[in-house]
C-alpha cells in the first residue's frame, strides 16, 4: 500500500513539475530555443514586467519548488536519505524565500499583493482575496 502511495505522489510531482515548466513558464526561452527562432527579427522587450498569474501560479507561487519536495520526500526512506532530504528541503524553502525578496525588488508592491492573494508552496492554504 505504502509503495502504490508513494508510485502516485512521485508520479503527480513529476506531472506538477512539468506541466508547471511547459506550461505555465516559457520553457522554449528557458533552452534558448525562442531566441533561435526569432533571429534576426525585431526583438520585442516586455516593459510590462507583469507577474504571471494564470494557472498553477494562480493557485501556488512556487509550484516546482513544491513538486521537488514531494519528488524528494517519495523516494527511498533510509537514514542518510531522510538527513539529504531534510538539508535539501530546508535549502528549496531557504533558496525560495531568498529570491521571493529578489522577485519584491523587481516587481515591487504588486508581488507583495500577489504573496498576500496566493501562497508560497503549499496550494489553498490562504483565503483568497477578491
Amino acid at each position: 500500500m505504502l509503495s502504490i502511495i508513494r508510485y502516485v505522489l512521485t508520479t503527480g510531482s513529476l506531472l506538477l513539475f512539468f506541466w508547471a515548466f511547459f506550461i505555465d513558464y516559457d520553457s522554449l526561452s528557458f533552452f534558448g530555443i525562442r531566441q533561435i527562432l526569432n533571429f534576426g527579427k525585431q526583438a520585442k522587450t516586455d516593459s510590462t514586467n507583469e507577474i504571471k498569474k494564470h494557472g498553477l501560479l494562480g493557485i501556488m507561487r512556487h509550484p516546482m519548488y513544491l513538486a521537488l519536495i514531494i519528488y524528494l520526500w517519495c523516494q527511498t526512506h533510509r537514514m542518510c536519505d531522510v538527513v539529504a532530504n531534510t538539508i535539501l528541503t530546508i535549502y528549496v524553502i531557504i533558496g525560495t524565500k531568498l529570491e521571493e525578496d529578489k522577485l519584491i525588488l523587481e516587481f515591487g508592491d504588486s508581488y507583495i499583493a500577489y504573496q498576500r492573494e496566493v501562497p508560497m508552496l503549499i496550494p489553498f492554504t490562504k483565503a483568497r482575496k477578491r
